[in-house]
């Protein structure tokens, strides 16, 4: 089973390239980002013509996620517990059926936190705090579970190009990435990570100053694994040439594949 995360960057803007994407990598399952519209116009008719079940969480302009499925659902729930205030459109879980139980699935579009010294900031961490607390109670259940999104966080000086640009930044300040880290020590695994070390495995590049075209890129989507599911991990990878594609999001496609079998 293949499961991929991508910040799309506006669902609607990138509809062409989405679709080109999942006719190309095919993909089981996949979590997007920044889909930023509302439900009613999430492009659905395009994406179920593709054999793609859809879950959407979203909200006018900003922030939205969803999860495409090849799979029907058993369970869909949006927003991030913990903050019943919270209105942001950032978290959706789905489980799915498989032939060893169910599969759980999360699509996360963490705050990016910027400027740090602001209630964004601390938004940012608290936001992180109730993520961690979903997973440690996700995790009891024993089950496979990805997680899996834009976290905004760049984990180590090697998932960046210039680390020493990035040293005030909320997505790599010390507080950001020990969060991060609290979360793989519960028992989850960074599946990028578990399957190569090499330098340059980046998953943004801004628009700005030729980043793209220079390759100052940083690695902020992730896949974090239960025990269970990075147990059937065979693989995983980054589409980086999606960059270069007209109209292109700033984010790229990351995926996995998992030795699972649906129903």
């Amino acid at each position: 089973m293949r499961i991929a995360t991508w910040n799309v960057n506006s669902v609607r803007q990138r509809l062409e390239n989405l679709t080109a994407w999942l006719a190309e990598r095919s993909p089981d399952i996949v979590c997007l980002q920044e889909t930023k519209t509302v439900d009613e116009a999430f492009p659905r008719a395009e994406i179920e013509a593709l054999g793609y079940n859809v879950a959407v969480h979203g909200q006018k302009t900003f922030n939205g996620v969803a999860i495409l499925s090849k799979f029907k659902f058993d369970e869909v729930i949006p927003r991030l517990p913990g903050d019943p205030a919270d209105d942001h459109a950032r978290f959706i879980e789905a489980t799915i059926s498989t032939k060893t139980g169910s599969l759980r699935v999360a699509s996360i579009y963490l705050p990016n936190g910027n400027p740090t010294g602001t209630d964004k900031y601390t938004y940012k961490l608290k936001w992180m705090d109730r993520l961690f607390k979903y997973a440690h109670d996700r995790l009891q259940l024993e089950e496979p579970l990805v997680m899996a999104g834009d976290y905004n966080v760049i984990p180590t000086a090697a998932d960046v190009h210039n680390p020493a640009a990035w040293t005030a930044d909320a997505l790599f300040l010390p507080q950001t990435r020990e969060k991060f880290r609290s979360l793989t020590l519960l028992g989850l695994t960074d599946a990028i990570r578990a399957v190569s070390d090499a330098p340059g495995l980046y998953t943004f590049w801004d628009y700005q100053a030729g980043a793209w075209q220079k390759n100052w890129g940083i690695r902020i989507d992730h896949l974090l694994l239960s025990p269970q599911a990075t147990d059937r991990l065979t693989t995983a990878g980054i589409d980086k040439h999606v960059r270069s594609w007209e109209r292109p999001s700033d984010h790229v496609p990351v995926y996995v594949d998992l030795d699972i079998e649906p129903v």
